[in-house]
């Protein structure tokens, strides 16, 4: 135990050294990398020396001298940020091929059909009428529609209407507006600081974009959630479709001031988004695989999405989760542990379209999904790990406990049994499969969240590497169990975790739930 002791106190001190002091600050004395503990007592008994031995050599090389900082440098300085079916997006899956391979991973890509083909041209903001005019800071919804050109004008598409602030887009904003036919709304939004801030920012719009269709509205602006002129982007439709109306983000500063400007009801603006649709065309997810000892039929899945939004370059959302996938393959194949089962490193494409390439890999894999045995997910950016929201079972906790025990030291088992949308998991969960998404400190992913400042310089090094070598054991102790950590459910049990975590008015707000119904999406009935 003291060689062990001693070896992962020189490679602290090594790691401590190196590079990383050019990332964010080290935290407080005391809580730099956690030991590993001299024994573990977690596992089942007889697991318990497989368990600590896959655990001392995983984490030597994950937390030593690694090619993952200088992966995501590529990923996101070279190659940028990448939306899918974009150039940008092919280069990335061709650095997710080269760096698997690298890594000694056996690779391969699976085709899927992005429905549409999505890039911003330019967007503008004039004011024309009502008040003196100012440069307006704004982009385009990702997914937004075009707006139309004048017929048979010739020119590029816009919108001259009258600007109405329609507060907070509730029904009663609604009616206190009067008609909205034709004009061009802004919609106030509240600061985000928190997980359930960014929640809303997806669960609010859906009914605001019905009513304001209803209402004829041409187009809506958004305010930005973000001060100091931030911008960023997010989409709001499911599936790959396209927004049902052109929309903008615009920037808090500039949404505010227009608000006032707007209080007496004649101010006019112009809106432009030149953006360019096409489509469908096929895309697809990066697939890395280590073949499992005895059970290679039955499979533990590791993923990050690998595709982003544009204005920055992807870095926390979910460049250095994608890494971190690599890395954790790197690391247990350079281990020369070999799994009970067969683990599965996957780097998804379209997730920022609604998991498009996620729901894609569940149909046409769906002949596997008895035997698919957990998926583990990471798209949070680099905030320490407190634990995983296990999607409404806690009949897997137990399992997935045991697997980390080796690490309890390290504080991430904070477990939580919510379910949730908007990550790759979704489509395992409703097969019924355990899912695994890793809960993480905030740190600064939701301020950079799909904002040009989502950059390479704001991911923390020495916290992905602990991210890493957790999800690492997390991967190899889940596929080498002697038992699975938990059943695939039925569609009556599914649908029961649903009302246990309150899931079902998620599913409403969101537009899965007919889906769900008819066995459209999900374990069939």
């Amino acid at each position: 135990m003291r060689l062990r002791s001693t070896l992962f106190t020189s490679l602290l001190l090594s790691f401590i050294t190196s590079s990383l002091s050019a990332q964010l600050p080290p935290p407080p004395p005391g809580s730099i990398f956690p030991k590993l503990p001299p024994s573990a007592a977690g596992c089942s008994i007889t697991e318990v020396s497989a368990c600590e031995q896959a655990a001392a050599k995983i984490l030597p090389v994950v937390l030593g001298p690694s090619p993952l900082e200088e992966n995501l440098r590529r990923l996101t300085d070279e190659i940028g940020g990448r939306v899918s079916g974009s150039p940008q997006m092919a280069k990335a899956v061709e650095w997710g091929k080269a760096a698997f391979r690298a890594a000694g991973v056996d690779v391969h890509t699976e085709k899927f059909t992005l429905p549409n083909v999505w890039s911003e041209g330019e967007t503008r903001l004039e004011i024309i009428g009502g008040a003196a005019g100012f440069p307006v800071h704004l982009v385009s919804l990702g997914m937004s529609p075009p707006t139309p050109a004048p017929s048979g004008s010739g020119l590029a598409g816009g919108i001259e209407a009258r600007l109405i602030y329609i507060g907070e887009g509730s029904e009663a904003d609604f009616a206190r507006a009067g008609a909205v036919k034709d004009a061009i709304l802004l919609v106030n939004s509240r600061i985000g600081a928190t997980w359930d801030d960014l929640f809303e920012e997806y669960t609010r719009p859906p009914e605001i974009i019905s009513r304001a269709i209803k209402g004829g509205a041409a187009a809506i602006l958004w305010t930005a959630a973000r001060e100091r002129m931030l911008l960023y982007r997010h989409n709001n439709e499911i599936d790959g479709r396209l927004e049902r109306i052109p929309g903008a983000i615009v920037a808090r500063e500039d949404a505010l001031r227009l608000a006032r400007l707007s209080a007496n009801g004649n101010l006019r603006v112009r809106l432009s988004i030149n953006n360019h649709v096409g489509g469908p065309v096929e895309q697809e997810n990066v697939i890395g695989e280590i073949r499992g000892r005895e059970k290679p039929e039955e499979v533990v899945i590791l993923a990050a999405h690998l595709d982003s939004w544009e204005l920055g370059t992807g870095a926390l959302d979910n460049g250095c989760n994608a890494a971190l996938v690599i890395e954790a393959a790197r690391a247990i194949k350079a281990s020369g542990l070999v799994p009970r089962r067969t683990i599965r490193f996957i780097l998804f494409g379209g997730e920022e379209q609604d998991v498009v390439g996620s729901a894609a890999y569940v149909k046409a894999h769906s002949a596997e999904m008895d035997k698919i045995r957990g998926v583990i997910v990471y798209d949070a950016g680099s905030g320490r790990t407190t634990g995983f929201s296990l999607g409404g079972r806690r009949d897997i906790e137990p399992g997935v406990r045991e697997a980390l025990k080796p690490l309890d030291s390290w504080g991430a088992t904070q477990d939580t049994y919510d379910m949730q949308w908007g990550t790759d998991h979704f489509d395992f969960m409703l097969e019924g499969v355990p899912t695994l998404v890793a809960n993480q400190e905030v740190a600064n992913y939701l301020v950079n969240y799909h904002a040009a400042s989502d950059t390479f310089d704001k991911v923390d090094l020495r916290e992905l590497k602990l991210n890493t070598a957790l999800a690492a054991v997390a991967a190899w102790g889940i596929a080498d169990r002697a038992t699975p950590i938990g059943k695939r459910l039925s569609h009556a049990e599914i649908s029961a975790t649903f009302e246990e975590s309150g899931f079902t008015p998620q599913m409403k707000t969101r537009g899965y739930w007919e889906a769900w119904q008819s066995g459209a999406r999900g374990r069939k009935p």
